[in-house]
């Protein structure tokens, strides 16, 4: 079935991103083009639109001497504006940029080594402070020690700059690396011009102007945090504030708080992040608060539940939020960013289906007071400018109106592939519906439907769960236990199925609330989840395993890494809730 199919000319004013920065540094040149703040909302650090053009042209003449173009460099920064200065650089000097995640404690992720590994880079960049940890960190292995690192500090005040430059649109921006939420990390090659392309399809979809402020807590290494936040305001000529994800995580009202003090219009993140802002809400921390200014409150990233923007909207409705300002989104790397959105100021879609139909594949609407339903939000529809298909995944032939399939793309945001992997290249990038031989498109891997030209996600193809011939969505599972107590961390969760088809077991896997770990029974934590599923999804879960705050594998970007954490289960190295998990997990077998 097909969504919407259009190839309306997008028309991006700009031919690349220096030309969009030199650009704003001539027309705008002592406008603020970001601000950094800490978590009390103080301003630590701002540049303007020149002052980032005149230091990413003098940072670009120094690694000129160092690098060619085409040659790769890793940005591993702590938050901060440093991040932007060095990926504006790359773009000058024709390198291309590579974000990794920054140290945790001290210590890199492995995965980044993996990543150097796949993209050989030729030059690093990072703090001051982190030089010494990153020659240091994986020394001996040749990917890591082939790096030449070296700061941003002293860029500004470096009197020559390497003179305009122009760049092709197909000529890579930077590599993308995949989450690994269902496979280990890939580069996707992503261009100027997949870049300017969706950010126009942005600017339409939200409906931004220089006027659109916008304050951010996502980090530069995610794409929501660096196209949605620091490229989509440069690209309209807006400011972006943004504060450290740790600021964000400990004082989610913080980032409430600087959109009152902005009056930005712009702000979201993955659902999460507005669970959270539920969760430490307390009425004596937002004397003053105004959300009035608020009109795109985008959520995308990971599933977007009906519950949080219910909660969320009742929470702050006082302090001017408007639940038309939420904006349900979907997209993905592979897609530059946006593939889908809603309505901006309209009432974000929520509608009821059978649990049980949508379980066996079809869509049957059903009123919310039904016992069996299940409530899905919308992600919008098509962006202008590209065509989604939803396809039998295997046997690529178009879907016919309610049923689910795979949701496959094709436009000029999508990227050219996977950096030097041909053969995942063509499996994802290269989609022909059968029959008619209409393609390429994006292979998503997500599964998904259409009703009244409304896009609903069903969840990864990967990440199903079959039990006695029968499909479940492990993010549903995870909802039903996450909110069935209060010990459960929310969003912090995992389920999968572990056994031989036809014996399959479910088994969830399930953080505990630091400040409810001395005072639990976990023979209760596991009646409350088993009554809580079978009520909810007709399964009994066959184990339940709690384990320590914060020891759930995630991605860079929050997604719950169900395959990491099944083979962490199977090897038997999960970080159990102190003495509590081996009761918890004698009482979850059947009997």
């Amino acid at each position: 079935m097909t969504i919407q199919s259009t190839h309306e000319p997008l028309r991006p004013p700009f031919g690349s991103l220096v030309e969009l920065l030199h650009h704003r540094a001539l027309h705008q040149a002592d406008e603020r083009a970001y601000v950094f703040i800490n978590d009390a909302g103080s301003e630590l650090v701002e540049l303007t639109f020149k002052q980032l053009d005149d230091a990413s042209r003098s940072l670009a003449k120094r690694i000129g001497k160092l690098a060619r173009p085409g040659d790769r460099a890793l940005l591993v920064f702590p938050s901060g504006l440093d991040f932007l200065v060095a990926y504006f650089a790359c773009l000058y000097a024709g390198i291309i940029a590579v974000p990794v995640v920054p140290p945790r404690r001290g210590r890199l992720r492995h995965a980044t080594l993996s990543i150097a590994g796949d993209c050989r880079p030729k030059l690093g960049f990072t703090g001051d402070a982190l030089i010494s940890d990153m020659t240091e960190e994986f020394a001996g292995e040749a990917a890591w020690d082939a790096i030449t690192w070296t700061s941003v500090k002293g860029a500004a005040d470096f009197e020559d700059d390497i003179g305009q430059r122009s760049a092709a649109s197909d000529e890579i921006a930077f590599l993308q690396y995949t989450s690994g939420s269902t496979s280990a990390p890939k580069g996707v090659m992503v261009s100027h011009g997949n870049l300017l392309a969706n950010l126009e399809m942005i600017r339409r979809a939200l409906g931004t102007t220089a006027a659109s402020t916008c304050v951010s807590w996502m980090p530069f290494y995610h794409d929501m945090g660096l196209i949605y936040n620091a490229l989509h305001t440069l690209y309209v000529g807006s400011m972006c504030v943004f504060m450290t994800p740790a600021s964000f995580m400990q004082r989610p009202l913080s980032w409430l708080a600087a959109i009152s003090k902005y009056r930005a219009e712009i702000g979201g993140g993955p659902n999460f992040g507005f669970d959270l802002c539920v969760n430490r809400f307390k009425p004596e921390r937002a004397t003053g608060l105004d959300l009035g200014s608020w009109r795109v409150a985008f959520n995308g990233a990971e599933p977007v539940r009906a519950r949080t923007l219910q909660r969320f909207s009742e929470t702050f409705a006082s302090f001017g939020f408007a639940r038309r300002a939420f904006y349900p989104c979907y997209g993905m790397a592979e897609g530059t960013l946006l593939l889908s959105g809603g309505s901006r100021d309209a009432l974000p879609v929520i509608r009821g289906f059978e649990r049980s139909e949508l379980a066996r594949g079809r869509v049957v609407p059903v009123d919310d007071i039904s016992s069996d339903c299940s409530r899905v939000v919308g992600c919008g529809s098509s962006v202008v400018g590209q065509s989604v298909r939803i396809v039998d995944p295997a046997a690529c032939r178009e879907c016919a109106p309610g049923e689910i399939g795979e949701i496959w793309v094709a436009g000029p945001h999508v990227a050219g592939g996977y950096w030097r992997n041909p053969a995942a290249t063509r499996e994802t990038f290269q989609g022909v519906i059968a029959g008619t031989g209409t393609g390429p498109f994006l292979r998503t891997g997500d599964a998904g439907f259409v009703l009244d030209g409304e896009l609903f996600i069903s969840g990864r193809i990967k990440d199903v769960i079959i039990i006695r011939g029968q499909n479940h969505y492990p993010q549903d599972i995870e909802a039903t236990v996450g909110t069935c107590h209060p010990a459960f961390r929310e969003n912090f969760g995992a389920a999968f199925a572990i056994g031989e088809p036809g014996e399959e077991r479910l088994v969830v896997v399930q953080e505990i609330e630091r400040t409810w770990r001395a005072s639990l029974n976990p023979v209760n934590l596991v009646e409350s989840v088993r009554a809580a599923v079978v009520a909810e999804h007709e399964l009994m879960v066959s184990e339940l395993v709690l384990i320590r705050t914060g020891t759930l594998p995630k991605t860079s970007s929050g997604k719950v890494q169900r395959r990491g954490t099944r083979q962490l289960y199977i090897d038997g190295e999960l970080e159990f809730w102190q003495a509590a998990a081996a009761e918890a997990e004698l009482s979850a077998s059947p009997t």
